[in-house]
């Protein structure tokens, strides 16, 4: 077959997830940038490409067909994603590292990832590009990152476990083929769903929030946006933090441990 099974992965990922769990600090906060900038680059292009639209099913769709993109150039350049290292678990389970180690990896990846997704944020919001259709692109990215700030905490946090179980099945499917192209779709697929569907992915939101902060903090794009009646009351740093980072990484940290802890337990080598 032009893939490994199931069982294949799993050992082959806890031999990889150990590797992960002890590299080094600057290495990873490196790599860390570039796959929070990859993914913040997905989703500037799909905005770019939706916000044209009203209706929301197009929009979705739009969204869901290009920003996988991203997924797939953290996944061919050896990236360093939060999200999707969370499957480090099953290094963890197959005593090739630790907790303590995976928890080194997770907490330095993140910060690498916010630091790559607000480069992209702040890039796009004052070097012009949101300048589409007259600032028409500026006042969708602030009405989308003000709509995430304003979710409900458990509605953020069941989001995010949806979300973190579908980008480690990409992970998991595309690590399982053994061509490029096989890569490609196994990241992509299950990509499309999560967008499609609307669920909280934090590396994600890193983007999309800042962006919509970074443009209220352009006069002509925050003029835009009164006159478009959108309300920005929940738009702050501090929303952002504790109203959609905190419980939609924390429904990533347990979508994510439970995906690759019941793929673990269910093919696992038993003596």
């Amino acid at each position: 077959m032009n893939l490994f099974t199931p069982a294949e992965f799993i050992e082959s990922y806890s031999a990889a997830g150990e590797k992960k769990a002890n590299q080094a600090f600057l290495k990873l906060f490196l790599l860390g940038i570039f796959a929070g900038g990859f993914i913040a680059l997905g989703g500037a292009a799909s905005s770019t490409a939706a916000f044209g639209y009203d209706n929301i099913a197009l929009v979705r769709m739009i969204s869901g067909l290009i920003f996988p993109i991203g997924l797939i150039m953290v996944i061919l350049t050896g990236s360093e994603l939060f999200t999707g290292n969370c499957l480090i678990t099953i290094s963890v389970l197959s005593k090739r590292t630790t907790w303590l180690k995976m928890g080194r990896n997770l907490v330095i990846v993140y910060a690498g990832n916010f630091v790559g997704s607000i480069l992209v944020a702040a890039g796009c919001a004052y070097f012009g590009q949101l300048n589409y259709a007259g600032g028409a692109l500026a006042v969708y990215t602030v009405k989308i990152a003000s709509a995430k700030c304003a979710l409900p905490f458990a509605n953020a946090f069941v989001s995010g476990i949806f979300c973190n179980i579908l980008v480690c099945a990409a992970v998991m499917l595309s690590l399982s083929a053994k061509d490029i192209m096989g890569r490609i779709a196994g990241a992509y697929v299950p990509i499309v769903f999560f967008v499609i569907c609307g669920f909280e992915h934090c590396i994600a939101n890193m983007y999309y929030i800042t962006a919509g902060l970074f443009a209220m903090n352009v006069p002509k794009y925050a003029a835009f946006v009164a006159n478009a009646g959108i309300d920005v009351s929940h738009l702050t740093w501090g929303t952002m933090f504790s109203a959609n980072l905190l419980p939609v990484t924390l429904g990533n940290i347990v979508g994510g441990v439970f995906f690759a802890a019941a793929m673990w337990w269910s093919h696992r080598k038993v003596a």
